[in-house]
């Protein structure tokens, strides 16, 4: 019986793919999409709070996958494609069918039709950013902005009636109405050339990085006891610095033809 011989330099590179290093961040993107997936069983069993609470932790491990990557000098190609297709179920099929569930359903066909128009916007949305990324011509530090709003921004926004019923309840938040305003609005937000902050290339000056982790200590404890109040605040701030976005990027390009 013939063996074949192991080339050391072969298993050496196999070894490195398979380090720790780089299969933490896929670890935590595929966490996301399981919590994406999980919005939508909670979905069906019409828990909305633990539908909700299942896309913020998508959220919260969509942020920490890319910061991972960055730390642990893993980015890949790879990676970046997990990354979209996470991204695609838990802040695009998953708040689609939440929100269909939950409200547009009173509309019947045009409710679903609805929802199905924020699922194309969403995936448009990652396709782009995709083809941005292969060409550079994303966000860098140099320019820390988005063509677009993020799919996961357009998830809050989207849920945005859910969170105020919450907090004060009724069924006037449940109105079709608002729901599909709300589709309305983050979907042509997502497709638009709208420029929207990158939160990955804002960082601070080295003497206010105390001040920074203070704040998100915080607001780590504001969302631990008042999630939905701060979860509101949060995205009409984030939703208040688009126009201050676009004066910047505006800034930048008349300094750029200087």
């Amino acid at each position: 019986m013939a063996y074949r011989k192991i080339d050391p330099r072969r298993m050496a590179e196999r070894l490195e793919e398979l380090s720790v290093g780089r299969v933490v961040p896929s670890v935590l993107t595929l966490l996301g999409l399981c919590s994406g997936i999980t919005a939508i069983r909670f979905a069906l069993d019409a828990n909305w709070p633990a539908a909700v609470a299942a896309i913020i932790f998508a959220m919260l491990f969509d942020m920490l996958d890319g910061r991972a990557a960055r730390f642990l000098g893993a980015d890949t190609r790879f990676g970046a494609q997990l990354d979209s297709l996470a991204d695609l179920v838990s802040f695009g099929v998953a708040p689609g069918v939440l929100v269909f569930m939950w409200s547009l359903s009173r509309m019947g066909n045009a409710g679903w039709i609805a929802a199905l128009i924020f699922c194309a916007c969403s995936a448009i949305r990652l396709a782009r950013f995709n083809v941005q990324s292969v060409r550079d011509e994303g966000s860098s530090p140099a320019n820390p902005f988005f063509t677009g709003l993020p799919t996961p921004a357009a998830a809050g926004l989207l849920l945005l009636p859910m969170l105020l019923s919450f907090q004060l309840g009724g069924e006037f938040f449940r109105n079709p109405v608002f729901s599909g305003a709300m589709i309305a609005i983050s979907s042509s937000l997502m497709v638009s050339q709208l420029p929207t902050p990158s939160i990955k290339y804002m960082r601070p000056a080295r003497q206010h990085r105390m001040l920074v982790w203070a704040f998100v200590g915080l607001l780590a404890g504001f969302m631990i006891t008042w999630p939905w109040i701060t979860l509101t605040i949060g995205m009409v701030i984030y939703l208040t610095s688009i126009p201050f976005g676009i004066a910047m990027q505006a800034r930048q390009k008349a300094r750029s033809r200087r």
